[in-house]
């Protein structure tokens, strides 16, 4: 393949992901090194994270830097190591405009006109003529940094609503001087931008551009369509074609799995079959068919896979037979690789326990030992893995189906592609021909038969104390020989469990009540996750109590009960209930083993978490055994 003057040995980009391994300053760090040194050994380019421009302007408090000339031999550390395992590297420049972190002390927040983005953040101010001047050298003097620093590629950022983006949308650019109001005008920004860096460094550039912003107001395929045409003008090496808006559409700014898959793509071959420049996609290429797909409908010449790549460093491999081995599966959730980094522990990967911890491979044990896991959930199965890969024998006991209590979390409208995760660990353990013993273990069953127990037994739904409560449903009722169809249903518990079946059961007609005892809902969700089921909930006119608790049950008739004794209240006519007020961790067996046989607990049955804490802690407590 070739991009411009440059050879690529294959048409697959590792698109930039956001890793947040860096330090206060923005340097490089020996986690970025081990990185990307795992993810470019069969991609033909590596297109690093945003770099910032201006400190003042970041997106993350720990975001990879290119705004001074003492980060140009850190950036080359970064080029050696794709380039040693025969990828290209594109230095990927970016300024979020008004979409800086308004948490970051110190950061200002700048834009064509000052319009706030209306999902938050801070009023930016619009960008004087001088200013202008001043962030376009800010361009032009980080490609220039990445010249010196060994970089094969330059990738502009017109899209997904970041400056360049806000200088183009006639949504964010109320300007009256030449770069504001005609299509042209509001193009001249990040075209003296592009023209600057050409005329200053011999790259090759590609240019990001969102397809269609997908929201109303934004920019069109239509637009899109002409504004690749003006820059098919400037000799650019390739369209890099995306979607969204980080302010104004999360979604598919993020690609969440309620986005539907194909739909960027689609945007990028309309713009092909409009262009003569070579076409990048991108977006939700997770799995072998989706390239066959893209390729098939001649939808691009080239496919920037991401979060694929997160979860499995080799998927690109894999896909070109020059790994064997079974693809580990991304699912689009976001709980490791958007999550994680929300709050401050860097990108992580729900079924990827290496993720940012790629120097602590696992090795093979000193000495074999016979080890019984007890659960077969996420982090059972996963422990099994390691302890097998460490080549130990080992036992696994599942009274019930593999999979455990996440066997549910497919279950939900629009995340049915978690059960690939459940499928993956399965056809593992089988594969390993790993032995599977179909009952709930005790005691006896562990005690001098193993050298040690890894307790992976889970969690219970916590049942509160609630006077006349009977009948009543947990997360089974999303079973589809379990779903009530046009009935009253009263769900007690607004958390993640809680909010998600709400929202399963208005698609079959239910009318739902949802009562939290906290004052707010949803509140262990993941931040775009969060934002899309509350909209399902007010769009199918959900009915949600908070601050309040469900005191008393009589027939199909519940009370309320408020701080406030005389705000108590009934609600009738009630045809199902579900509980979804919690976990507990599963302690049964550990009392039974104390002091009888080594024992190691993960998962839930430790602390109640989520998916990535449960496969980490099973992981990494069997990588040391």
């Amino acid at each position: 393949m070739k991009l411009g003057i440059i050879n690529l040995r294959n048409n697959f980009f590792m698109s930039p992901v956001k890793t947040g391994y860096g330090d206060a300053e923005g340097n490089i760090s020996e986690r970025h090194l081990a990185f990307w040194d795992k993810r470019s050994k069969h991609v033909a380019a590596v297109i690093f994270e945003q770099f910032f421009i201006d400190k003042k302007v970041r997106e993350l408090p720990t975001q990879i830097g290119i705004d001074d000339d003492n980060k140009i031999d850190g950036h080359k550390k970064l080029v050696d190591v794709v380039h040693q395992n025969g990828a290209k590297a594109v230095a990927h420049i970016n300024h979020p405009g008004r979409m800086a972190n308004p948490k970051l002390p110190g950061n200002i927040y700048l834009s064509a006109s000052d319009i706030e983005c209306p999902n938050g953040g801070q009023k930016p101010k619009s960008l004087s003529i001088d200013e202008i001047k001043l962030v376009q050298q800010q361009y032009i003097d980080a490609a220039i940094r990445a010249e010196k620093a060994g970089y094969d590629f330059i990738e502009l950022q017109f899209g997904l609503g970041y400056l360049i983006a806000q200088f183009i949308s006639p949504n964010s650019n109320k300007r009256n001087d030449d770069y504001g109001g005609s299509f042209e005008n509001r193009l001249r920004f990040g075209l003296e931008i592009l023209r600057g860096i050409k005329s200053s460094v011999s790259l090759p550039i590609i240019v990001r551009l969102s397809g269609d912003e997908k929201y109303e107001g934004g920019l069109t395929i239509n637009e899109t369509v002409e504004i690749a045409k003006t820059l098919e003008q400037e000799k650019i090496a390739a369209l890099h074609i995306t979607s969204g808006d980080a302010c104004m559409s999360p979604p598919w700014y993020y690609q969440h799995h309620f986005i539907p898959k194909g739909k960027t793509w689609e945007l990028a071959k309309k713009i092909k079959e409009n262009n003569s420049l070579p076409v990048i996609t991108v977006g939700q290429v997770n799995e072998p068919e989706d390239i066959e797909e893209i390729l098939s409908n001649n939808a691009a010449d080239f496919i920037a896979v991401g979060r694929a790549l997160i979860a499995d460093p080799d998927f690109v491999g894999k896909y070109l037979k020059q790994v064997e081995g079974r693809i580990r599966p991304c699912s689009s959730c976001l709980t490791g690789c958007l999550g994680r980094i929300k709050i401050g522990k860097g990108l992580q990967c729900e079924i990827n326990p290496l993720v940012g911890r790629e120097l602590e491979e696992i090795t093979p044990a000193e000495v074999q030992k016979n080890y019984a896991v007890v659960g077969g959930g996420l982090a059972g199965m996963q422990a099994t893995l390691a302890l097998k890969q460490r080549g130990h024998k080992v036992t696994l006991f599942e009274k019930d189906k593999l999979g455990g209590q996440f066997n549910f979390a497919p279950l939900p409208s629009q995340k049915h592609s978690l059960q690939k995760q459940i499928d993956y660990f399965v056809d593992e353990i089988k594969d390993n021909k790993i032995e599977v013993i179909n009952k709930e273990a005790t005691a006896e069953d562990l005690i001098e038969k193993y050298d040690g127990v890894i307790i992976a037994a889970g969690s219970k739904p916590f049942i509160p104390p609630i006077e006349g409560l009977k009948e009543y449903h947990w997360a089974e009722i999303l079973y589809e020989f379990n779903l009530p169809k046009e009935k009253n249903v009263l769900v007690i518990g607004g958390g993640l469990i809680g909010v998600e079946i709400a929202n399963t059961l208005v698609d079959y007609g239910n009318k739902v009540i949802i009562v939290e005892a906290l004052e707010d809902i949803a509140r262990d969700m993941e931040m775009v996750t969060r934002k899309l089921n509350l909209m399902k909930l007010q769009k199918n006119n959900v009915v949600v109590y908070t601050n309040k608790k469900v005191s008393l049950i009589r027939n199909k008739s519940v009370m309320l009960k408020s701080k406030n004794v005389f705000e108590d209240f009934w609600i009738n006519d009630i045809d199902v209930i579900v509980v979804a007020t919690g976990m507990r961790p599963n302690k049964e067996l550990i009392e039974q083993l104390e002091n009888k046989i080594p024992y190691y607990v993960v998962g839930d049955a430790d602390k109640v978490g989520d998916a990535v804490s449960a496969i980490q802690s099973g992981f990494f407590i069997a990588k040391e055994l």
